[in-house]
């Protein structure tokens, strides 16, 4: 019986010819990711037990992100608990406030991570690295422990979910139309303990920034990870980090693979899409109906790439984001930060009337720098619209692409991004 990439990476990772779903393994972490939210928890675990020590500080990634700059004294202390394990540990691979970011995407342009990998972290969107064609997931406080400790994490072997992507996207229709759209198909647990491999000839000519959206967003289908596999745009985006093909391990999945599930989509017939509260997989056409927002949010692992704020700035340019709507923009990295105002995206912004923050995760999960008050109406370009998940639990929270957060701020309600042609310019009726 054939394997896919899935199980090939973990049976590679366990000393094993093969493994089949439902086994469980003992997995080697090549990287272990880690950010000042949940590893001060591990760290206590470890010191308590008198464990202290990490299996190799040259495998360790620290990533300061979810409440930096402090906003608070006990975000102070967590970060300070995070920085002087790093130091007192020589962990090099250390990305401090102002020199990182959101730690999914600083991660994945690093270099570090390459395919064929296994990744760890104790947050839920690190399946973000799949689109590398890595093995990358997110683990609970007691296994990221163990991984720091031992470089090892227990897995049961998950079974995988085909989706195959065919046809040609609409114009305005991202790759977070795409994930939105299967996520509505499937239910936000249609995935549970599954690894998402995406293949067909849409993904194909995908970037690697559409890639990360699909992959990053396995969490919120209920899936183990997300993956895809390696093919001439992954060797070329390798390239870029310098990094050669024989510093990685190409998998394929086999032809008599077995799939849990497959999922067929018309790329085409894809329109753009928003989540509508309080789940992930609630999706309508954008503009279904005319809601009104208080609030527009671009940023987070999912969309604060600069691919991303080139799709906003399209729009805002030579506008003006909507009396009564605050908009937030997020560049993902202090480099997509620099980018961006290289290229005079910011300016675009701040001329629109729109707020351009620092790097964090801040206001995607409620942290800072943007948190909802009661009865506020957000769109976002984020992963999440849970109950409370950005502020008040009485605050409503719509999902969907950057275009489509751009054209509703500038409109004042839930828009359709195709009402802009592909220059910004307003198309006919």
């Amino acid at each position: 019986m054939g394997m896919t990439i899935a199980e090939k990476i973990l049976a590679a990772h366990s000393g094993q010819a093969a493994v089949v779903s439902g086994q469980l393994i003992e997995c080697a972490t090549d990287w272990v990711l880690c950010h000042e939210i949940t590893t001060p928890a591990a760290l206590r675990m470890l010191e308590e037990r008198g464990m202290d020590r990490v299996f190799d500080p040259e495998k360790i990634v620290a990533v300061p992100d979810h409440s930096v700059p402090a906003m608070n004294i006990k975000a102070a202390k967590m970060y300070q608990k995070l920085k002087s394990w790093v130091q007192e540990k020589g962990i090099r691979h250390f990305y401090d406030v102002g020199r990182g970011g959101i730690a999914h995407v600083v991660l994945e342009n690093t270099g570090l991570i390459r395919p064929g990998q296994t990744l760890v972290s104790g947050d839920s969107h690190t399946c973000n690295a799949g689109a590398l064609g890595c093995f990358a997931t997110g683990v609970g406080s007691t296994d990221l422990a163990g991984a720091i400790y031992a470089g090892k994490v227990w897995f049961k072997v998950p079974e995988t979910m085909l989706i195959r992507v065919t046809g040609q996207m609409q114009p305005g229709v991202t790759p977070k139309d795409l994930v939105l759209e299967v996520i509505k198909r499937i239910g936000a647990d249609g995935a549970n303990y599954l690894v998402m491999e995406w293949v067909g000839d849409t993904i194909d000519r995908m970037d690697m920034e559409g890639r990360f959206t699909l992959t990053n967003m396995a969490i919120e289908a209920g899936g183990k990870t997300g993956i895809v596999a390696v093919d001439d745009t992954t060797r070329a985006y390798m390239a870029e980090r310098g990094v050669t093909p024989d510093q990685y391990t190409e998998y394929t999945s086999d032809p008599d693979a077995q799939y849990k599930v497959v999922i067929d989509l018309d790329a085409s017939a894809v329109e753009p899409t928003v989540a509508y509260p309080h789940i992930p997989s609630n999706g309508r056409v954008a503009g279904s109906d005319r809601i009104a927002v208080t609030h527009a949010y671009v940023g987070s692992c999912t969309n604060g790439r600069i691919g991303d704020l080139r799709d906003v700035a399209r729009i805002l340019r030579g506008r003006r984001v909507a009396d009564g709507v605050q908009m937030i923009v997020v560049p993902a990295t202090q480099a997509i930060w620099k980018q961006a105002a290289q290229e005079g995206l910011l300016e675009v912004f701040v001329e629109a009337g729109a707020s351009v923050s620092y790097p964090s995760c801040g206001a995607c999960l409620g942290m800072h720098s943007g948190v909802l008050g009661p009865d506020d109406v957000c769109i976002s370009s984020s992963n999440r619209n849970f109950v409370g998940r950005m502020g008040d639990p009485t605050a409503q929270i719509y999902l969907a692409s950057p275009a489509t957060v751009a054209a509703s701020a500038v409109a004042g309600y839930i828009s359709d991004p195709r009402a802009y042609n592909a220059d910004g310019t307003e198309a006919a009726d």
